[in-house]
């Protein structure tokens, strides 16, 4: 019987196994703790139940078997030699405070020459890396939204520079302006994400792509998982991060010939910026309800948008202080002979990426919903809705109850 079927079931055979071992190696490569192997086993489990519904050899069940085994070891093996940080040069943006200032110090602390911008030169975080880090650390005002200080930027960096070129840019400087349900979020939220997150990283990537290109270098983007995945109540941030990362992937395409290596880091959640100044929040969400059409401020109700903000504020509070995941992986991708093409940065990106990419749509989305926004309310249209279609229900539940009681009478006068 099955030589009836050889070559069918040889071609599903190749298909499952390309399949499965993809999913292996993405979940290995994705820096979990202890998901990698529990997950690469759950793959081999399936695999080696569809091969034994098909009857195959035992021979060629333990040669798959040994052939996963030899992909985790690869994986958990000794580290790949990196590349010395003697003489080469990195432009760091957005360096005022969260991993840009965690990665400006830790890049100088290797051994680089590290230029880092900064919205303010006199402001804590100038100061910090003045403080803190060597004479090789070159600190640079720029907005990146703003054209003329990126070129000016570039004069002082080639000045400095001489005739070497410049081995990596990371593109830190983001912002993240808006948060609540995408009819609730202002024009000007949208518009101030993507110039910032989209317009501003395009132009100084494109500014800086000559000395990146003269030394064979590296572009860095720090990007979200929210560019690649539907996060609640983050349409305008996630819309700018979801073009950067069409742009870094056309761009890792592009600059292959030249020898530039294009990377991107998707983190976790990570205390950062204002995603932790409580006040700044507030003032956000005074401003929101100041500024919304009466009608749609009825429709969705402010308690709904209280819990929507309280929500943000209870993320925020559980958010990992340790940079260390984002910078070590910027480090990777500066140093490494093969750098990747993305990084998971933390805990649970890889998984969410691994689910995203491989379970069907439903429970994809049933998981970001559980982990991201946990809301309780509904809007309070539809809280009113709902409660004139339960009085309804009621009503004509009463209504048949009472005919009934009619119908029972009458057939007892009968």
């Amino acid at each position: 019987m099955m030589d009836d079927y050889n070559l069918p079931v040889w071609i599903y055979l190749a298909v499952v196994t390309v399949f499965v071992g993809g999913a292996m190696k993405k979940i290995l490569a994705s820096h979990l703790s202890a998901a990698p192997p529990l997950v690469a086993w759950l793959g081999a489990t399936v695999l080696v139940e569809r091969l034994w519904a098909l009857c195959l050899p035992a021979l060629l069940l333990l040669t798959l078997l040994a052939l996963a085994c030899c992909l985790y070891s690869a994986r958990t093996g000794p580290p790949p030699a990196t590349l010395s940080t003697h003489g080469k040069a990195i432009l760091i943006t957005g360096c005022d405070s969260g991993f840009g200032n965690a990665a400006a110090k830790h890049l100088d602390a290797l051994g680089f020459e590290v230029f880092a911008t900064v919205l303010d030169l006199s402001g804590d975080g100038a100061r910090e890396l003045q403080r803190t880090c060597s004479t090789r650390l070159t600190l640079l005002q720029v907005d990146i939204t703003q054209p003329q200080q990126v070129h000016q930027a570039l004069l002082d960096t080639r000045a400095k520079l001489g005739l070497r070129g410049l081995w990596g840019l990371v593109n830190n400087a983001g912002v993240c302006v808006n948060f609540g349900d995408a009819e609730l979020s202002l024009m000007s939220n949208f518009r101030g994400c993507m110039e910032v997150n989209f317009f501003g990283t395009l132009s100084i990537t494109k500014s800086f792509l000559p000395l990146l290109r003269q030394s064979k270098g590296r572009v860095v983007t720090i990007s979200s998982p929210a560019g690649d995945q539907p996060f609640p109540c983050l349409a305008a941030y996630g819309a700018s991060k979801a073009a950067l990362n069409l742009f870094m992937n056309t761009l890792r395409h592009e600059l292959e010939p030249w020898g530039v290596r294009v990377s991107t880091i998707l983190p976790s959640s990570y205390k950062t910026g204002r995603c932790s100044n409580q006040s700044y929040w507030e003032q956000q969400h005074k401003q929101l309800l100041q500024s919304l059409p009466p009608a749609l401020l009825e429709d969705y109700g402010e308690d709904y948008m209280a819990e929507t903000k309280e929500l943000f504020h209870s993320y925020a509070r559980q958010a990992n202080p340790d940079l260390s995941p984002v910078t070590d992986a910027i480090v990777q991708a500066l140093l490494s002979p093969q750098p990747q093409a993305r990084y998971f940065a933390g805990p649970g990106v890889g998984l969410m990426y691994f689910i995203h990419s491989y379970c069907p749509f439903s429970i994809s989305n049933r998981f970001l919903q559980k982990l991201f926004m946990k809301k309780k309310l509904m809007p309070r249209a539809l809280r009113k809705q709902s409660g004139l279609d339960l009085n309804l229900s009621l009503h004509n539940n009463n209504n048949n109850n009472n005919n009934n009681n009619e119908e029972e009478k009458e057939e007892k006068h009968k």
